[in-house]
């Protein structure tokens, strides 16, 4: 079983008011680790003692595009916090027009070469936009041919494009480049919000098990926005995967 991780964003609201807080609940569910999106004004330093002190690994970190001028301060945090794994993404407007995907490969291409030549790995977080066909292909697919030094964290609820494409096929095929998957669930229906994972209509054990668990290092759960409470989705989604033996953490 892989490790289960949070991406932090699914508490953004609560971490705005107590960060710390947010973190020792989600080592107290069990987590094994968590993905920082934004460290809400303390510094990497600050926030590596504390998940330290929680027994909490950083499986990644997820911010802005690197560049020449940002690289070195996401390779210094990701390194403080004790992640090798860069992460960030694109828009919708980055694939409409050959001329805006050919800027968006030239972009992550740069990335890659820049984080790779510190000595860390960049990676890419799709959403459903990817996931959409031009000249028969998915900005996915083409992007992963494109970007051949940068890896997929996989979100596999957008990856689905609300059950328009077979995920399982998706992930088997580039299993190989997959060593995250953002595990979130939901009705797969555009606009309306997530749910634990596993109370959605995602099949989570056939995605989980589709992956190569040679090249799989992290799961890390997701919820953008929920119907229910947020804290609570979060706890549950936890306990789904570790209760049904797809991933592990403390308890």
């Amino acid at each position: 079983m892989k490790p289960i991780s949070l991406q932090l964003y699914s508490l953004r609201e609560q971490a705005k008011k107590d960060f710390v807080g947010v973190l020792r609940t989600v080592a107290e569910i069990g987590y094994a680790g968590v993905e920082p999106a934004g460290l809400h004004g303390m510094k990497p330093k600050e926030v590596r003692k504390v998940l330290d002190d929680l027994e909490l690994a950083c499986c990644s970190t997820h911010g802005a595009m690197p560049g020449k001028d940002t690289v070195n301060q996401r390779v210094d945090e990701a390194a403080t916090l004790g992640t090798d794994m860069i992460i960030s993404g694109l828009g919708p407007g980055d694939f409409k027009t050959a001329d805006a995907r050919k800027a968006s490969i030239d972009r992550l291409q740069a990335a890659a070469a820049l984080v790779g030549e510190a000595g860390m790995r960049f990676g890419y977080h799709n959403h459903w936009w990817e996931f959409e066909k031009v000249d028969g292909q998915t900005a996915y697919d083409i992007l992963l041919q494109r970007v051949p030094d940068m890896f997929s964290q996989l979100d596999v609820y957008w990856a689905a494009n609300f059950g328009a494409v077979d995920v399982l096929q998706v992930i088997k095929a580039h299993a190989a480049r997959i060593p995250m998957l953002h595990v979130k669930d939901g009705p797969l229906v555009k606009g309306q919000p997530h749910t634990a994972v596993g109370k959605g209509k995602m099949d989570i054990p056939a995605v989980v098990n589709a992956a190569d668990p040679k090249v799989l290092r992290w799961l890390v759960v997701e919820l953008d926005e929920c119907a229910t409470d947020m804290t609570q989705a979060v706890r549950e989604s936890y306990e789904y995967l570790a209760g049904q033996g797809l991933g592990s953490g403390s308890r």
